[in-house]
């Protein structure tokens, strides 16, 4: 557990990569509201979009969750506390006027990215991408 990372996980790195070599500028690991303990991963203030990158065992992914055998019960809390907090965050910033965006870490970096592209571009970034990919 001492070994998780909480912030720049490979598939973050490799997302903001591709997201800077688009032009794009971004915050990371940034509070979105004032007052809130929740950080999202990557944030873009002007198009008020906040990422979250979601790693399978500690969010629950419902394609590749597992449950420990030890601790059984306080883990399920746990986990599910972990997702709990999830789906209130994502409801407090859309209530604030911002848009989520969740990937999961097993997700192909340039799909994430393209997804986060595609949410400025609705959103009518003035930062839009310099270079928009073919």
């Amino acid at each position: 557990m001492r070994n998780t990372l909480r912030r720049d996980t490979p598939l973050e790195v490799a997302i903001r990569r591709i997201l800077f070599a688009a032009g794009l500028r971004y915050r990371v690991d940034c509070v979105a509201v004032a007052g809130m303990r929740r950080r999202a991963d990557l944030l873009f203030r002007s198009a008020r979009i906040a990422v979250f990158v979601d790693g399978c065992f500690w969010h629950c992914c419902p394609q590749h969750a597992t449950w420990p055998k030890a601790n059984r019960a306080w883990w399920r809390r746990k986990l599910l506390g972990n997702a709990a907090r999830d789906r209130d965050t994502d409801r407090r910033l859309r209530a604030a006027g911002w848009q989520v965006i969740r990937v999961w870490e097993h997700t192909n970096a340039e799909v994430a990215a393209a997804r986060i592209m595609r949410g400025l571009q609705r959103r009518g970034s003035r930062r839009g991408p310099l270079n928009p990919p073919a």
